[in-house]
């Protein structure tokens, strides 16, 4: 069955490719077989990362950035992480709704993923989805995240070109203004840029950029990318073409500095650790359910006769003693 699936989604097949993407969605087992076959044939894709606090029109800017390639004509896909239903754990579908007007397409393929409540914003089968959507042979595949903060920065281990998109008189964008977020964006949006504060805002975020190069030497500030900030209207379309260039600007930039092959090392780098991670948790929560040694640890915790850090390395002490020959 996976041959035969592998076969129909290398070959373009949308059906093969949403039913691909569910199966490494569930976890299920012939979803990893999948992407194990498929993988040879992926790294081919431009992939770009989106991130912003919610309603500064992520999707609307995506839906308007997936037109301007489709003129251009290439083929996109689309992957947007959104918050999980508290009673399904399924995606609400806010994002693809509003990104509706590429649905008959035949050379947009739009996907939205639950985060499960990843802590980085992202689902662990985000790169996963983000393979098969490449090996199907979309050439742009767009990513959005769920939102920003200092602990949602994890879209800069999947992506290529890291898209930060703020909005000009908003709390939640001037909270983005913290360092740990404008460390990782390669090109800066201000979207719905009519309101009268944007301005104000480039002005606030170059000061943030121009810190962050303080402690670099001249050469180094000269050898970097500029991070470009760009005022956009998603809603009428303005500023798409200015984006648009500075994106393929950007991806010219890590190519001619050989950052590309750099970049995906570090974030495959990053992904087979979080993988690995959020296994072993499974299973060490499986394993732990019903142990009683596990509930007196908790009981001592608890009653403060025990410290959690005391209590873990107790716990990782017992999980790796089969290994050693117990």
């Amino acid at each position: 069955m996976e041959s035969t699936l592998a076969q129909r989604l290398l070959a373009g097949d949308r059906r093969a490719l949403a039913r691909a993407i569910s199966l490494v969605e569930d976890d299920h087992p012939d979803g990893w077989a999948l992407v194990r076959e498929i993988y040879p044939h992926t790294g081919k894709a431009a992939v770009f990362g989106f991130t912003g606090p919610p309603g500064v029109g992520k999707s609307t800017l995506i839906g308007a950035l997936t037109k301007a390639r489709r003129e251009a004509g290439r083929t996109v896909g689309v992957l947007s992480i959104d918050p999980s239903s508290p009673f399904t754990q399924g995606a609400l579908l806010g994002d693809r709704i509003r990104l509706s007007a590429h649905f008959l397409d035949p050379g947009v393929f739009i996907r939205s993923m639950a985060n499960r409540g990843a802590l980085g914003g992202l689902s662990e089968a985000a790169l996963q989805a983000a393979l098969l959507l490449d090996a199907s042979g979309r050439e742009d595949v767009f990513v959005e995240t769920v939102g920003v903060g200092q602990a949602e920065i994890d879209i800069i281990d999947h992506a290529d070109t890291i898209v930060l998109v703020l909005m000009p008189g908003s709390g939640d964008s001037i909270q983005a203004l913290k360092a740990g977020v404008m460390e990782i964006p390669d090109v800066i949006v201000i979207n719905k840029a009519d309101h009268p504060l944007t301005d104000t805002m480039v002005r606030e975020i170059r000061g943030v950029l121009a810190l962050a190069n303080l402690d670099r030497s001249e050469e180094e500030v000269r050898s970097r990318w500029r991070v470009p900030i760009v005022k956009t209207e998603a809603t009428h379309n303005r500023g798409i073409d200015e984006l648009v260039e500075r994106l393929d600007e950007h991806r010219a930039h890590i190519l001619a500095a050989g950052q590309l092959a750099e970049r995906r090392r570090r974030n495959l780098h990053n992904e087979v650790l979080a993988i690995a991670t959020a296994r072993m948790r499974r299973r060490l929560e499986g394993e732990l359910a019903e142990d009683a040694r596990f509930q007196e640890l908790l009981l001592e915790v608890v009653e403060r006769r025990l410290d959690p850090a005391s209590a873990a390395t107790e716990l990782l002490e017992r999980a790796a003693a089969p290994a050693s020959g117990e």
